[in-house]
């Protein structure tokens, strides 16, 4: 665990020009005083470190010093090749920087690891469209993609529907997701007043969420933008994409459910719904059953969810909802009543 540890240390202050205890402490997840325990066994082992006292001050590299990836293991440089997926990165534009990093880091692995490349091939590939659509690249993904890595504002037309919008935007980042890129950012309509933000949501927010394939033009300009070091585009994406899932969910269908009813709905329900489902739970009736109000995007997709229950779920709201379940029973009633699977004329 220390000799991680070590690595890691040396890692970090390789890749960034000073870093104080605190910062270390927090990356590392130990205490200040390991951290300066650590720091004297690494100068006793050689490696060039030292710390400038003082405001400002934390610990340093000697400037120059390099060390060699040879504390990589094979497990660990499979995985290290595996965040390097080809698709995307041609999409961005950064198919070549890709393939000169891959060849860089397998010169500096040991000899008997430079095969990690080719074994993480043979073992992952992402496809990351979903099925029956056609990947297409947006064509001004590049562009924006340069915009993302350099910080820089970009002067962009944006369709949504028939209505096409100019702005300025301060691209975080991308965000690849079932075969569509987005790119998530601050930005405003050109012409309102800074505070007003606009984009994909159509509301006051402060970051926002663009498709890249409906931007129908992309510009650089010359000025950059001050990162806010406190966003973190995964925890952001995902919280979005909890909240879009959940606005989606617009109806409410209220269901008496049989204990094996209730444990089949965790694979039928959408995910976003569960957590209120489970909550809005009633206690057990003489028959062992329980009501629940379950959100679903529409009467008609809430059919098809709830049908696949059979027998264990009973519909009592929406009232159209239980006429399409109860439909829907009388007709199997009929045609598995019928000798031959003929079903039985109505009275």
């Amino acid at each position: 665990m220390r000799a991680a540890r070590l690595i890691s240390l040396v890692l970090l202050l390789q890749n960034r020009e000073s870093m104080t205890a605190g910062e270390l402490a927090r990356r590392l997840e130990v205490s200040e005083r390991t951290i300066a325990r650590d720091m004297l066994a690494l100068a006793e082992a050689g490696v060039p470190v030292y710390a400038d006292r003082g405001r400002g001050g934390g610990y340093r590299l000697l400037e120059g010093y390099r060390t060699r990836l040879t504390g990589l293991g094979r497990a660990e440089a499979e995985a290290l090749f595996l965040s390097g997926v080809p698709g995307p990165l041609r999409d961005m534009g950064l198919g070549d920087a890709a393939l000169a990093a891959r060849l860089k880091v397998s010169a500096a692995l040991l000899p008997e690891l430079r095969d990690a490349s080719a074994t993480a091939a043979q073992r992952f590939h992402l496809d990351a469209p979903a099925w029956f659509r056609v990947a297409d690249r947006p064509p001004l993904l590049p562009e924006l993609s340069q915009a993302v890595w350099d910080d820089r504002v970009v002067s962009a037309r944006y369709r949504r529907g028939d209505r096409v919008t100019d702005h300025s935007l301060e691209p975080y980042g991308l965000v690849l997701k079932a075969g569509v890129w987005y790119t998530v950012g601050r930005g405003r309509l050109v012409g309102e007043s800074p505070s007003r933000l606009s984009g994909e949501t159509g509301v006051a927010d402060r970051f926002l969420v663009f498709r890249v394939d409906r931007f129908e033009d992309v510009r650089r300009g010359e000025d950059g933008f001050v990162r806010d070091e406190d966003f973190d585009l995964a925890a952001f994406w995902d919280e979005r994409a909890e909240a879009f899932e959940r606005s989606l969910l617009r109806t409410r269908a209220t269901l008496r459910l049989t204990p094996a009813g209730l444990r089949v709905l965790r694979y039928v329900a959408d995910p976003a719904a569960l957590p209120d489902t489970m909550a809005s739970a009633s206690a057990p009736d003489e028959q062992d059953r329980v009501t629940v109000v379950l959100p679903v995007e529409s009467v008609e997709v809430a059919y098809s969810q709830i049908l696949r229950l059979g027998p264990e779920a009973e519909v009592l709201e929406p009232p159209e909802l239980r006429a399409l379940l109860a439909d829907a029973a009388d007709r199997m009633n009929r045609l598995y009543d019928a000798p031959g699977g003929t079903p039985r004329e109505t009275e």
